[in-house]
């Protein structure tokens, strides 16, 4: 570890140590998977994925990329095993969203799938009507 990133912890530490000596506070801060590890920051920012996933609930299935959806497929599929069986500590947050991002992912292909399947080319296909925004 960096000497900056050892001092700015050893302030947190002091400051959680000396305001919460015992309790829940102290056990999440000092947790083998807590604040201080790429364990928790990891998922942390992984649930951006989701939520990007979940907002292209909002975008017409003609412009979804069934690839991308896939990816979210596989991505959370692998890491869903790793977070919760593989990597030491277990990491029920990972794993959680994860598992989301398998859900997300199962949805959207679904959604192009469909699309594809039965709706392009017909003449309720939304791709063929000229969009005025475009």
């Amino acid at each position: 570890m960096s000497a900056f990133y050892q001092r700015v912890c050893g302030v947190f530490d002091r400051v959680v140590n000396r305001m919460v000596p015992s309790g829940k506070l102290h056990n999440a801060w000092h947790h083998e998977a807590g604040p201080k590890t790429v364990f928790f920051w990891a998922p942390a920012w992984k649930w951006s994925l989701v939520v990007a996933g979940l907002s292209d609930l909002a975008r017409p299935a003609h412009k979804l990329s069934l690839n991308n959806s896939v990816a979210l497929v596989a991505n959370g599929a692998i890491y869903t095993r790793w977070y919760w069986w593989a990597i030491q500590p277990k990491n029920a947050v990972g794993a959680f969203c994860s598992f989301f991002l398998v859900c997300t992912g199962i949805l959207q292909s679904a959604r192009r799938y469909h699309y594809d399947t039965n709706i392009a080319g017909t003449p309720d296909d939304p791709a063929l009507i000229p969009d005025p925004l475009d």
